[in-house]
């Protein structure tokens, strides 16, 4: 098999016990993939993530309701950060760039071809999804869920559970589109019904139809809650970085 395929190299690796060696150079694939994104996103600013489908169009009515949404966020202040692909993604992108607000992806390496999108100011390329969600997590200070499929939904959770659990702060989340995302909300409500999860833990989200009631939630709980401020990183001439113009 060949293991420079990165595909493949999580499949042997999810395959059960390899090599010392293989299960060693995989982990060092893995930590290269961390540090590609950490150098292409250390001057991201505090971020807004937005999860969605990369199955619609420009006139589906989520894709605009997307831009709206990403131009909204960026006149907050935020630098707007997706996936990096096609879809809602470069919908919120596209928005953010409508206002002249900063505007980051971070694609995932498919065998499917998936190109970044064209409204972005800056994107890295990641191997593996499981670092890939981790930097889109990292970097964010509240996250808005569009429609979307299986991808979409696991974000969602893995954003959702790590504030439940405490890991990381309770940054606001909201789920975009009620008629959509019934069945779900719905499940969650059994979820509390049978106790597998608590009743407060339903407050960890908005659900809404308004992009104004959307950002309003965002600058309360996050921005006001949290204080935000944000102290721009200097380059480090060792890292041979240098300060990013689309920063400016």
């Amino acid at each position: 098999m060949n293991t420079t395929d990165p595909t493949k190299s999580e499949i042997r690796f999810l395959e059960g016990p390899q090599s010392r060696w293989q299960e060693f150079t995989f982990t060092v694939k893995v930590m290269l993939d961390f540090i590609r994104g950490f150098r292409a996103l250390h001057f991201a600013g505090p971020c807004v993530t937005i999860f969605g489908s990369a199955r619609f169009g420009e006139n589906h009515p989520d894709y605009i309701d997307a831009r709206k949404m990403g131009a909204a966020i960026a006149k907050l202040g935020f630098t707007v950060m997706t996936g990096g692909g096609p879809g809602i993604m470069e919908a919120a992108n596209r928005g953010a760039k409508d206002v002249g607000g900063r505007s980051l992806g971070c694609n995932i390496v498919l065998p499917m071809e998936q190109t970044h999108n064209p409204y972005l100011d800056a994107w890295v390329n990641i191997n593996y999804f499981f670092v890939r969600k981790t930097l889109l997590i990292k970097y964010s200070y509240a996250f808005i869920v569009m429609p979307g499929g299986f991808g979409t939904l696991d974000e969602y959770f893995e954003a959702l559970t790590l504030i439940q659990t405490g890991k990381i702060s309770k940054f606001p989340i909201v789920l975009f589109d009620k008629a959509y995302h019934e069945p779900l909300i719905k499940h969650i409500e059994k979820m509390k019904a049978e106790g597998t999860i608590s009743p407060d833990d339903l407050k960890l989200f908005l659900i809404t139809d308004s992009v104004e009631e959307a950002v309003e939630h965002i600058r309360e709980n996050s921005i006001m809650q949290f204080g935000l401020t944000y102290k721009e990183p200097k380059p480090s001439i060792l890292l041979n970085e240098r300060r990013p113009i689309w920063f400016t």
